[in-house]
């Protein structure tokens, strides 16, 4: 049938569904390891690709917005923030839930009269901010633990308190080889384990910890390694 019978909204679903496609083409190409990721970058509809969020507690962020950190080259662009899947967190959110209900079970056990209300009162303030400081440096540990994939280098930033931090990189010329670890039901079920990365380095090994879609992280990695290699080939410096 002539295009001209066909309903402006028909041609638009059409033009979609024909850019959704290119999108998951472009994206099976990527974790095959059959796309040049310099022109990925560089594509105007990339944040429609999968993995891509504004989430700012995402663990994972495929070509995330308007992110930043030290010793950033100008010219350097962010291709994966990881961070580890926010499943490991329960724990600590468990017994944080644990410590809060615990004055409750407390009180059964200590005689009536024992301590003032006063007393009471203040030993309960004390309980509920151990609770909180526990529970925002078990957060930030979390939140700011994170593992960056540049198009030039892997950063990770052990996060270890608000005063002191970890930050260790390699140059995507110094990998040599990129392990996924996946082990036990949970790992699997949702999918997150650990990209170890062992590098030429001054640190041998680099390890993302409980990342999400460990598999993919990985073929990005030798993506980007394979992609170094022709650049050098071809005499090109980055």
């Amino acid at each position: 049938m002539v295009d001209v019978f066909v309903n402006k909204e028909e041609k638009i679903l059409r033009e979609k569904g024909a850019e959704n496609k290119e999108l998951e083409k472009k994206e099976q190409e990527l974790y095959e390891g059959n796309l040049n990721l310099e022109s990925l970058l560089n594509n105007p509809k990339r944040h429609d690709f999968w993995g891509h969020t504004h989430n700012p507690l995402s663990s994972f962020s495929f070509i995330p917005d308007s992110v930043k950190f030290i010793n950033e080259d100008p010219e350097e662009k962010v291709l994966l923030l990881l961070r580890k899947h926010a499943i490991t967190n329960l724990s600590w959110i468990f017994v944080s839930f644990l410590m809060i209900i615990l004055p409750f079970f407390a009180q059964v056990f200590i005689p009536s009269g024992f301590l003032t209300h006063e007393f009471q009162l203040i030993i309960f303030l004390i309980w509920y901010l151990i609770i909180l400081a526990f529970s925002l440096e078990k957060f930030l540990s979390w939140f700011f633990h994170v593992n960056i994939i540049t198009d030039e280098r892997i950063i990770e930033v052990d996060f270890v308190n608000l005063f002191y931090r970890e930050i260790t990189d390699a140059n995507i010329d110094q990998i040599q080889d990129v392990t996924v670890e996946m082990g036990g039901a949970i790992d699997t079920f949702f999918r997150f384990g650990n990209v170890v990365i062992q590098t030429a380095a001054e640190i041998p090994k680099i390890t993302f910890e409980s990342v999400p879609n460990p598999d993919k992280v990985a073929r990005i990695l030798r993506e980007l390694r394979i992609q170094e290699e022709k650049e050098k080939l071809e005499g090109r410096v980055r």
